[in-house]
């Protein structure tokens, strides 16, 4: 039988050149360099995925994907200097920052001595170098490499991050505030990777913030593996406002034990690609877990929401609700699943997405699903998709309210049932102004 050669993209052909080049610069003993290879080995048997694999179905990476950046080298002091002068969409929520520079923990821009006690952080590159106990043991546990190539690209390619461990009982009064700043004006990759343990009774809220000195075309992979123990509570809070031009795919995988409590929110309104995708696996009885999301899109934006919530334990309960507002020729993308094992019986899931769009040209595809093994069960999934309220926006502006501002103001209290989600009240804040800062760009 012949066998099947098949025929690489620019960007795939350039990844295949790249890996082997950068193999031995990239941290990690001989244990890491073995895991690598089998990730590379992965995305090389699947390559990028296209419309014709599922999960991937609305965001065809193998055409989006035109060619492949190279790795970002480190940064040097103009760099951080331009790092330091940029604010963040978080620069107002008093938290204890970690600052990623071109894909690279910078100390210096860093407060990791100003951690509290029972909370461990490292670098990722020196945690990799060293061996460090809590990487061999933990990364790679739950972002899985075998189904998905993005992750297998990210866990060959991965140079720098952070790994955190919240010791059990400690409850951190601050957020954990990672900043990722992309500084270079000519196209670069990253590939980062936050690692978060949080032990037995421990609390913490983790924030993420990408952003770009300029609008060119970065290429960015980021993942963040969570590891919940019982009776635990975490928050995580995501903003992306990188520039126009970027390509930024990002992944969430988290594992709750029992009485745990996880709740994240995500906001995306700069690049003109990206795909976040979730992936939460409730493994402990009594857990609750809330997921929300929202984008704001404009010009020929895509951005892509891919969720997946597994309910392998009994008495557990989600919510998920995400919200879109289109405008342009811009394309929003959410695929929901709401994956409920036999042995999880007295489970409550209820998933919403929910789309605004302001223009004809733009589009939303929506896939929310359910996937029931168990007869006792409450699961349900809906997804709304329209243009604003005409009789709201006639009331609005009957009161003297003009056409520009009464849209604003409906869309903000669309997207505000997103963001009420979010448990500390400054960062909330702070998204409520990036919002608005988008709605007045708009206006």
């Amino acid at each position: 039988m012949a066998e099947i050669t098949p025929i690489r993209t620019p960007a795939e052909t350039a990844l295949v050149e790249l890996f082997p080049t950068v193999r031995a610069s990239l941290p990690g003993d001989a244990g890491v360099a073995g895991r690598r290879d089998a990730a590379f080995e992965t995305f090389l048997a699947q390559g990028l995925p296209h419309r014709r694999v599922e999960a991937y179905k609305y965001t065809d990476l193998r055409a989006l994907l035109r060619e492949a950046a190279p790795l970002a080298p480190a940064p040097d002091a103009e760099d951080l200097q331009a790092a330091a002068a940029t604010a963040d969409v978080f620069a107002g929520v008093d938290a204890v920052r970690v600052t990623l520079v071109d894909g690279h923990l910078v100390p210096s821009l860093s407060g990791l001595s100003r951690l509290p006690a029972g909370v461990e952080a490292v670098g990722l590159a020196d945690a990799l170098a060293a061996g460090h106990p809590l990487v061999a043991g933990h990364m790679g546990a739950i972002a899985r490499v075998d189904g998905d190539p993005v992750n297998a690209l990210n866990a060959a390619f991965v140079g720098d991050g952070v790994v955190i461990r919240v010791k059990a009982g400690t409850a951190v009064a601050k957020p954990i505030l990672v900043r990722n700043v992309l500084v270079s004006g000519t196209p670069v990759a990253v590939y980062t990777r936050i690692l978060l343990i949080v032990e037995e009774g421990a609390s913490v809220t983790l924030i993420e913030s990408h952003e770009a000195v300029s609008a060119v075309a970065h290429h960015a992979n980021t993942v963040v593996e969570v590891l919940a123990g019982d009776r635990t509570t975490v928050h995580h809070v995501r903003a992306n406002t990188r520039g126009g031009h970027a390509f930024d795919l990002s992944a969430l995988a988290v594992r709750l034990g029992g009485h745990a409590a996880f709740t994240s929110v995500g906001v995306a309104m700069a690049a003109a690609v990206s795909r976040h995708q979730v992936n939460v696996r409730l493994a402990g009885e009594h857990s609750t877990l809330t997921v929300g999301g929202a984008a704001l899109l404009s010009g020929r934006q895509h951005a892509d929401s891919t969720l997946l919530v597994e309910h392998v334990a009994p008495h557990c309960a989600s919510r998920e609700l995400f919200k879109n507002v289109l405008d342009g020729e811009s394309t929003g993308v959410f695929q929901g699943k709401i994956v409920v094992e036999s042995q999880a019986q007295k489970t409550d899931g209820r998933m919403m997405s929910q789309a605004v769009l302001l223009a004809d040209g733009a589009a939303m595809n929506n896939k929310p699903e359910l996937e029931i093994f168990a007869d006792d069960v409450q699961c349900a999934h809906g997804a709304t998709c329209g243009a604003l309220d005409d009789d709201l926006l006639f009331y609005l502006r009957a009161r003297g309210l003009p056409k520009p501002d009464a849209e604003a103001l409906m869309l903000q209290a669309f997207v505000g049932e997103a963001l009420e989600l979010v448990e500390n009240e400054t960062a909330r804040e702070a998204l409520a102004e990036a919002v608005e800062g988008w709605l007045r760009a708009r206006m």
